[in-house]
């Protein structure tokens, strides 16, 4: 297996030294680093290769995509390491890789463009370009290498011998196309058309919208593929809570149950891979990612304070664990994902093979640990692993039948199938990690980051758990330290994991948007006055350099950052959510907790801007009427409690439990511990708010504020009024 950092090729000398080096090489981007060795002379993204192009007069060739994306490693092996192919390319182009989670912002240009092309988008995205202009006249994402290879009419050689004889002969066509493209991108990415800002009548269409779509028996929406950010899990939740209507809860928990049960998580290690390739949650696309896994966190506390079941829990602690155990670099933060593939016995590269079990590895593994026939067998028909197996005769752990149901069948009681499981995980986990692993990119991005923060820090304000908070905290500073610059804006990626290399890539809207809201969720889990002083800071910088101070809403990139074909504001949530929907309810909070309205009319505006989109295609945004939902119907908590943790008594104990283990989505937090007086000073909803030596907890909602509780009927009642 090659190295984690490096390219996999077959192209080496017999001294085992590369017969290919090109001009990736000093890259800090595994994506790129996997390509620094293949017969391809690549460029990095920039001036540099536009202008040699326009030397050559060639047009540039633009791949983009990703360390753990399957089919990019499939075209590169076919195609960019074949001498051939590479020959032709190098011959009429100029050949550019892009990392797409490095410059999401020119990925988001050309993926509209080859949307506007072929009616669909994916990665690898390849895209031919006229040198001068940076103009788009043809693209496509995975080509297979010649002519009805994978069932193709047209394979890439004979598309690269093509486009470079229509750029010779029949140049003036091309132009026009690329013309005609741009001038189609500008009116597909300008901003929306603004309009009123909506109301709560926007999360009821968004529930109708996932309940017409919705598999009744598998959970998610629509048809396989079946990705979990598909399901606006946390706002079908909330919708329940504030509206007492149960359908977007049980199709939100529903949803939550099958993926736990499914292939998509991994019952050894924790952790959801990308997405589903079947509608029952079986068989994933291997590859873990940070942010898919940060943002179902958040998800699973919902569900386990609206139901108490301790699966969700579980589930939320080993997704956790697996960031924090796989995923944290050196200095604290968090690298981004682990690839789909892995390497076999064999040494052939195959998808999926580190996380799937035959039941002779199973039977093996187990047996030399002590576990006897009935043990056994009973574990490997909870999990489901079969002679035959369930995927390619191998099989993927899942709940074919739930633990309960397995139990019953076994005449076993369920605690005891239980402790046998949790006695059989660390024993396979530690045969897995003597597999070839999956190839990691260990880029840390500053907006990936802000996610997982805020899933390690909910997470350890709802289950009370102060080490998760720590987690947060440690990654907060380590991730600060790395990515702020010195007036104040972040570095998208900042370094590298062993720090030989200083390269970076600026920060864009989600980058200060993410982490942000990361502030502000420790400043809600710790009361630390530091964190809203510094959610305070970045939103500075966004107003300053990537708000659209007249209409409303955030651009991807600064505005003195580089000119692209279009200077995208982005008004869609996808596999994450935009970073419009999230700032948007950055400021809501900002304004509830500093009560400084010149957030909430920047709110407003932001809302406004996005109005008619989200009173026509809510769906799109559904993270933006988290918004909307805090702004109309959002309440203020002010827990006031004892400078000295140890004069809590029982009742105040209990209190908190109800703070923590209710579901509240619509709130802001302030603790106020002793007499704080720079966080009065600061934040006036804790002014006057002292715990007079017992734990009170303050309801405030519309301005106003009840009389302080300090017992948990008290809350519970206060909680339940408008």
């Amino acid at each position: 297996m090659a190295p984690r950092h490096v390219a996999r090729t077959r192209h080496f000398n017999a001294d085992g030294t590369p017969r290919y080096t090109n001009r990736l090489l000093g890259q800090t981007s595994p994506y790129l680093l996997q390509h620094v060795h293949n017969p391809v002379a690549w460029w990095p993204w920039g001036d540099d290769a536009f202008a040699e192009a326009r030397r050559r007069d060639v047009p540039v060739f633009l791949s983009v995509g990703y360390s753990t994306c399957h089919w990019c490693h499939v075209m590169e092996e076919e195609s960019f390491e074949d001498e051939d192919i590479a020959a032709a390319m190098n011959a009429s182009f100029v050949c550019i890789k892009l990392d797409r989670e490095e410059r999401p912002d020119v990925d988001a240009v050309y993926m509209s463009a080859l949307q506007a092309m072929t009616g669909q988008g994916g990665w690898p995205m390849n895209v031919w370009l006229t040198p001068d202009s940076r103009r788009p006249f043809f693209a496509g994402t995975y080509f297979p290498p010649r002519d009805g290879d994978r069932g193709a009419r047209m394979g890439f050689g004979t598309i690269l011998q093509k486009l470079a004889e229509a750029w010779h002969g029949d140049r003036q066509k091309i132009v026009s196309s690329a013309n005609a493209i741009a001038l189609e991108l500008l009116a597909m990415m300008q901003a929306p058309a603004p309009g009123d800002a909506p109301g709560l009548t926007v999360s009821d269409d968004v529930v109708a919208h996932c309940a017409s779509r919705f598999d009744a028996r598998h959970g998610g929406v629509g048809r396989a593929p079946k990705f979990p950010s598909q399901t606006p899990l946390r706002l079908l939740m909330r919708h329940s809570t504030r509206t007492g209507r149960p359908e977007g809860k049980e199709m939100a928990l529903l949803t939550l149950r099958r993926m736990v049960e499914g292939g998509i998580f991994d019952h050894l290690g924790g952790g959801f891979h990308r997405y589903s390739v079947d509608d029952r949650w079986l068989v994933p696309h291997f590859e873990k990612m940070l942010y898919d896994n940060a943002l179902l966190v958040p998800a699973l506390t919902d569900a386990w304070q609206l139901t108490a079941d301790p699966a969700f829990e579980d589930a939320a602690r080993a997704t956790l664990g697996w960031i924090d155990r796989e995923l944290s670099s050196p200095d604290g933060a968090f690298f981004s994902a682990t690839d789909a593939d892995s390497m076999t016995p064999g040494g052939e590269r195959e998808e999926g093979f580190f996380f799937t079990w035959t039941r002779a590895e199973l039977d093996l593994e187990l047996r030399v640990a002590g576990f006897v026939d009935d043990d056994i067998s009973a574990l490997a028909l909870v999990w489901d692993v079969s002679a035959a197996g369930n995927f390619e005769g191998r099989s993927i752990l899942w709940h074919k039948d739930s633990p309960k149901d397995v139990a019953k069948r076994l005449s076993r009681p369920l605690p005891e199938l239980q402790a046998l499981m949790a006695r059989a995980r660390p024993v396979l986990l530690s045969a897995r990690r003597e597999r070839p692993a999956p190839l990691m990119d260990t880029k840390v991005i500053a907006a990936w980051n802000g996610l997982a923060i805020s899933a390690f820090a909910i997470a350890g304000f709802v289950f009370d758990d102060d080490v998760l908070v720590a987690r947060a905290a440690r990654a907060f500073s380590a991730i600060m330290a790395r990515c702020r610059r010195e007036d104040g804006r972040l570095w998208r990626v900042k370094g590298t994991s062993d720090g030989t290399v200083d390269a970076s890539a600026p920060g864009t809207l989600e980058d200060h948007a993410f982490l942000c809201r990361a502030a502000l969720d420790l400043f809600e889990a710790t009361g630390t006055l530091a964190y809203l002083q510094e959610a305070r800071a970045i939103d500075d910088v966004l107003a300053r350099f990537f708000e659209d101070a007249d209409h409303g809403g955030f651009f991807i990139s600064p505005s003195d950052g580089e000119a692209l074909l279009v200077r995208d504001k982005p008004d869609r949530d996808g596999a994450e959510p935009s970073g419009n929907s999230i700032h948007t309810e950055n400021l809501v909070r900002l304004a509830l907790l500093t009560d400084d309205d010149s957030y909430r009319k920047r709110a407003d505006r932001s809302l406004r801007c996005f109005g008619q989109l989200l009173r026509n295609h809510p769906q799109a945004l559904s993270e933006m009427v988290a918004a909307i939902e805090l702004d109309e119907a959002g309440r203020e908590l002010v827990i006031a409690v004892p400078a000295d943790p140890a004069a809590i008594d029982d009742d105040g104990r209990q209190l908190l439990r109800v703070v923590r283990q209710r579901h509240i989505p619509s709130r802001v937090i302030v603790w106020m511990k002793g007499t704080d007086g720079p966080l009065q000073a600061a934040v006036p909803l804790a002014r006057d708010r002292a715990s007079m030596g017992a734990v009170r907890v303050f309801v405030c909602a519309g301005g106003a504020c009840r009389l302080p509780t300090t017992t948990s009927r008290g809350l519970l009642e206060a909680l339940s009024k408008p």
